[in-house]
């Protein structure tokens, strides 16, 4: 199984990444696509010792795939089959877009990191929601008598949108979504749409989270778990103000943390990072940071929101680290890119192992 290492060198190291992503994807889906999602699936299921209860619902690991991999709902069942027991989707716009011009994705292996400006691409929330339909049905047959894998749902603002009609977009997405959702989370924290980050001032970001948490519940006629994804970018101050603020709306979560403008403490040479341009940075330059949100995030809300940590996370000793930091759920991405597709199996068998030997 780590043969990938050297996979990764001789084939999607040559290649443009964002090719490669859609290479390495589409093996995912080939596979599942072939049949040989059972015979994965009895391999890669986690522990029953792992199962979470967190917002109303039941996870088969705490160990799940942050939203960016599986933008359009295209590959949940492969995913799932590979251990992951959550897949949080999109980022997803109310209107399809093509996203920022090419190239827009970009590695930096000395670091274990990615940096991308990819820009919500995506087909828009009436093309996705018929693949979540199915993805959920697929995933009941598949998990029948188990808790099966979750799907969280991440929606943006389409960038033609104004600031000032946000809202209206949002809703638009939510409206569209919430219902094939087992739960939402609202992004007004990728640094590559123009303005976004803006929406993360509390007086824009009240009324989003607001009109968002109703419609959703509305349109799905049950309570939809609705969390806001944070930057890594946020002062302490603005990062507990954010978390006071889900506290006094009745939210109930937070996921921190989307990608870093920062490039401190990289160990890439200096022309390569400066080569990549704009963009989000993730991957393990982001460990320490993301960290330090959660404890923030943690220690002001108690045991009142359930903590998504996502950042920085590649082995199960990570894995462990933010849990025992307080959270209740932990996402990876980027180390997926460079650890292939027995990632989340390794790291499930790493926590059955540690929970044993607590035992």
């Amino acid at each position: 199984m780590r043969f990938y290492p050297t996979f990764f060198q001789a084939v999607f190291a040559r290649m443009d990444p964002e090719r490669a992503h859609r290479a390495g994807f589409l093996g995912i889906r080939a596979a599942r696509a072939a049949r040989a999602g059972t015979a994965l699936r009895v391999c890669t299921r986690p522990d029953p010792a792992l199962e979470v209860r967190a917002m109303g619902l039941r996870f088969p690991s705490p160990f799940g795939l942050a939203a960016g991999f599986d933008k359009g709902a295209e590959g949940i069942g492969a995913l799932t089959d590979l251990g992951f027991g959550h897949v949080e989707i999109g980022t997803v716009t109310a209107q399809a877009q093509p996203g920022n011009p090419r190239p827009r994705l970009f590695r930096l292996v000395a670091d274990r990191a990615v940096v991308n400006r990819m820009g919500f691409n995506n087909e828009g929330a009436e093309v996705v929601a018929p693949r979540l339909a199915r993805a959920r049905r697929e995933l009941e047959a598949d998990h029948r008598g188990r808790a099966r894998p979750v799907i969280g749902v991440n929606i943006g603002k389409t960038k033609v949108v104004p600031l000032e009609d946000a809202v209206d977009d949002y809703l638009q997405s939510t409206r569209t979504l919430a219902p094939l959702a087992d739960y939402l989370v609202v992004n007004v924290s990728s640094p590559n749409t123009p303005g976004l980050r803006q929406l993360q001032e509390i007086e824009s970001l009240r009324p989003l989270l607001a009109a968002v948490g109703a419609a959703a519940d509305e349109a799905a006629d049950r309570h939809v778990p609705l969390l806001v994804k944070i930057a890594p970018d946020l002062s302490d101050a603005d990062v507990r103000a954010v978390a006071d603020l889900a506290l006094d709306l009745g939210l109930d979560g937070i996921v921190a943390t989307n990608t870093t403008v920062s490039r401190e403490g990289l160990v890439s040479d200096t022309a390569e990072v400066e080569a990549c341009g704009a963009g989000g940075l993730s991957g393990a330059p982001l460990r320490r940071r993301s960290l330090e949100v959660l404890r923030l995030l943690r220690e002001r809300v108690g045991d009142r929101l359930a903590l998504v940590s996502v950042g920085g996370v590649t082995t199960a000793e990570d894995v462990r680290e933010r849990l025992d930091a307080g959270a209740t759920l932990v996402q990876g991405y980027t180390a997926f890119l460079y650890e292939g597709p027995y990632w989340a199996r390794r790291i499930n068998q790493g926590l059955a192992r540690e929970l044993g030997s607590r035992s």
